[in-house]
């Protein structure tokens, strides 16, 4: 279960802002993610780092990079997304780079999850905050063309 976040802007957490103990750059992440395809058993793995980047407009633009091990391929990933504030600040709308929403982002327990449809699978997500240096998601994706389970876990980068 989440419990509320003491940080009262969501944008400010995963950039660290106000944290002294991080050295350098703020808003940089160590991420592991779990993959499974439930259809079949199939595991796989995404090592990487997820940085934030503060926009113009107050919010975040996101990009992950990292290795990728799948039974098919193995190498190189990354992926892009773009972060808007909303009235609460506790919460960010999360937008494919073209533009088109995805889902919005909040560890409040009553906002924590969201859904995303893409045709013709549903996509679940889920935020957990561990901490103030750690937080995880879960996307649980299904439908007649996948049967996924997406487990993030991510760690602030403090030094």
């Amino acid at each position: 279960m989440n419990s509320p976040s003491p940080e009262p802007s969501l944008r400010a957490y995963l950039l660290g802002v106000h944290e002294p103990h991080i050295a350098g750059q703020p808003g940089r992440w160590r991420l592991e993610r779990d993959l499974l395809d439930r259809s079949d058993g199939t595991r796989g793995t995404f090592s990487g780092v997820l940085i934030f980047t503060p926009t113009d407009d107050g919010g975040l633009a996101l990009r992950e990079e990292g290795t990728m091990r799948w039974p098919s391929f193995t190498g190189p990933a990354s992926r892009e997304y773009v972060l808007k504030p909303v009235p609460q600040p506790d919460a960010l709308d999360v937008f494919f780079p073209d533009g088109k929403p995805f889902h919005r982002m909040s560890f409040t327990p009553d906002t924590s999850q969201d859904t995303h449809w893409c045709d013709p699978d549903t996509y679940r997500v889920s935020y957990t905050r561990q901490g103030p240096d750690a937080f995880s998601y879960s996307w649980d994706v299904t439908g007649p063309r996948k049967d996924l389970l997406l487990v993030s876990r991510l760690a602030r980068i403090t030094a």
